[in-house]
């Protein structure tokens, strides 16, 4: 039989894995039509097929919620808070640059709100690595791959501006 203490933890890392799946396919969902637009794009070297997108997306997701979590019950009070409170605000931006890319087609903003998303996440991995070395890593990925996201927005600006 489970005990009461490892319910609560499965019940805290199943929400905290929900809610970033749950942003991002709401902004997939609203996005969607805006596919067939950037499929018809000229894009720059190294652009994946549109497959590995929603996989990575998938996975980065996954591995926010897991450090989110880690953060969560491994501390509480002010450090805490505002680690957390730096992850929602990335969820946000990382919510809208998908809707300023795809769904409205404005690739220079979009680029720009990258760079802040980016400038964001890079916040968050200090705030987290104060409170769990394991938990500020697993943010390592979605560094690495918004700095490739900002590679593939410039080239794809660039290109059809």
């Amino acid at each position: 039989k489970m005990s009461p203490n490892t319910k609560k933890r499965i019940k805290i890392y199943c929400i905290s894995i929900l809610i970033p799946l749950a942003v991002g396919g709401l902004s997939a969902l609203l996005t969607r039509n805006g596919m067939e637009k950037y499929a018809a794009l000229s894009r720059p070297p190294l652009s994946p097929p549109a497959i590995l997108f929603p996989i990575v997306w998938a996975v980065l997701y996954i591995l926010m919620g897991i450090s989110a979590a880690r953060i969560f019950e491994n501390s509480n009070g002010s450090e805490r808070k505002k680690a957390l409170w730096i992850y929602a605000v990335q969820l946000i931006f990382n919510f809208f640059w998908s809707i300023f890319f795809f769904g409205a087609g404005l690739r220079l903003l979009a680029l720009i709100w990258l760079f802040l998303l980016l400038l964001i996440v890079i916040l968050m991995y200090f705030a987290f690595d104060k409170i769990s070395h394991g938990a500020a890593y697993l943010q390592i990925p979605y560094v690495l791959w918004l700095c490739f996201a900002a590679y593939l927005n410039f080239g794809t600006w660039f290109l059809n501006r």
